[in-house]
């Protein structure tokens, strides 16, 4: 009789023991936060074993180690930074040779690491840790330690422990990839944010002249761009053209791109006498050092069309060559000017040049001539002047839409490795 009851009780138990099982499955499958899903394993497995302790080692792939991401019990605070090396202790012998041990009697064992005890001062008796392994990959190492009451772990302990490990492995890598998609997608939502916020700071649309043809276009190759231009109107017989070109890509350079829209804005603003290209490069130049770092800086071109002399003032201030191209095809090139934006405070020179009817002046940013097809080979100064050359005719739109038309022809749907930014200006009479 005492037998038939003795059996009873452990089907009652195994029973008790699988349903609950199965509600942690259920439950850790569930969509949450990491940090609390790894907490909810962890008070589970202690649960379920009646255990005192538990903890759960994080495999770190690229450190090789494995981490204590969380440990619960009486001394869980303590143990949450500890370190273990593969092959270091039962956990790190575990997850070395991927094999799930029970042992009765820690101390005993050779591959047991008393020192955690000492730094914890936590006594360990008997413990499970079995290797949580997803799709042939570690996920890490997961362990109970003390079975209370001072009892011994079962058979069925390690047998229930073992799926409760596979099912654990499951849910974690789950719930890290989906932390990785919702962190990516905040990320794609801010530079979608930043991306419309540096359009706004495009000009909407160019001014209209009765003297000039006009067009303009910014291509970045990321979400978000180095490269800026701006045609401003300074006085009824002065336009200001720029452009620039940030080092580097991404979030830091357009944090510098915004730097130089405010920093142009606030100088027209404030600007009370005449307008000095010289000074007004000068200045943006000191507000770029004070306001970037030394790794970071820009190039620029500068031109300061005068509608009553048919003349352009031209800086150019480490950047690109700007082009005149003649109705004859021949080329001049704009280069006097000084070094790049933000790296040394310094006087910049500048240029003029008398423009006639017909001529056209081509500004641009290295996007253009450094475009590089499928084998790496660059689109080059020559082919860019050889376009221009071919095109002089043409009003401005006509202009840029051949000009993209044979740079897309040549790269030949290779990635843009960098922004493409251009400004052509035709003087009509």
């Amino acid at each position: 009789m005492d037998k038939v009851n003795s059996n009873a009780q452990e089907i009652e138990d195994l029973i008790r023991e699988m349903n609950y099982l199965s509600s942690i499955t259920q439950r850790i499958s569930e969509i949450k936060p990491l940090e609390i899903l790894l907490c909810e394993i962890m008070e589970s497995c202690k649960t379920l074993m009646n255990a005192e302790a538990s903890s759960l080692l994080r495999y770190n792939e690229k450190e090789d180690v494995l981490e204590f991401e969380v440990a619960t019990g009486e001394k869980g605070s303590e143990v949450k930074k500890i370190i273990c090396r593969m092959g270091e202790g039962v956990a790190g012998w575990v997850a070395q040779n991927r094999e799930p041990l029970m042992i009765e009697d820690c101390y005993s064992d050779k591959r047991f690491n008393p020192d955690y005890d000492r730094q914890t001062n936590f006594k360990t008796r008997n413990m499970i840790c079995v290797p949580m392994i997803h799709k042939e990959k570690l996920v890490g190492v997961i362990q109970v330690i003390n079975k209370k009451n001072n009892s011994s772990f079962t058979e069925r302990d390690f047998t229930i422990f073992k799926i409760l490990a596979s099912q654990c492995a499951v849910a974690i890598e789950n719930s890290t990839l989906l932390q990785v998609q919702i962190q990516q997608e905040v990320i794609n939502r801010e530079l979608r944010t930043a991306r419309e916020i540096q359009q706004n700071l495009l000009p909407s649309e160019l001014p209209s002249f009765d003297d000039l043809d006009i067009s303009a276009v910014l291509i970045p190759a990321k979400e978000i761009g180095g490269d800026y231009y701006n045609v401003i109107k300074i006085s009824d017989p002065k336009t200001l053209f720029f452009t620039a070109d940030v080092s580097g890509k991404s979030i830091s350079a357009a944090l510098i791109v915004s730097t130089i829209y405010a920093a142009v804005i606030t100088y027209l603003d404030r600007l009370t006498g005449e307008f000095s290209l010289i000074d007004f490069v000068n200045c943006l130049n000191r507000i770029l050092i004070l306001s970037t770092t030394s790794e970071k800086f820009a190039t620029g071109w500068f031109g300061l069309y005068d509608h009553s002399e048919k003349s352009l003032e031209s800086i150019n201030a480490g950047h690109n060559a700007t082009y005149i191209i003649n109705e004859s095809g021949e080329v001049t090139e704009l280069i006097e000017g000084g070094l790049f934006l933000g790296l040394v405070d310094m006087e910049y020179k500048s240029e003029k040049a008398i423009l006639k009817k017909n001529d056209v002046v081509f500004y641009f940013t290295d996007g253009i001539n450094e475009a590089m097809d499928g084998e790496k080979n660059l689109y080059g100064d020559d082919r860019l002047k050889d376009i221009l050359k071919k095109t002089v005719k043409c009003n401005t739109g006509e202009i840029k839409e051949k000009l993209l038309s044979d740079l897309f022809e040549f790269v030949n749907g290779a990635e843009q490795s960098d922004d493409i930014t251009f400004g052509v200006i035709k003087i009509l009479k």
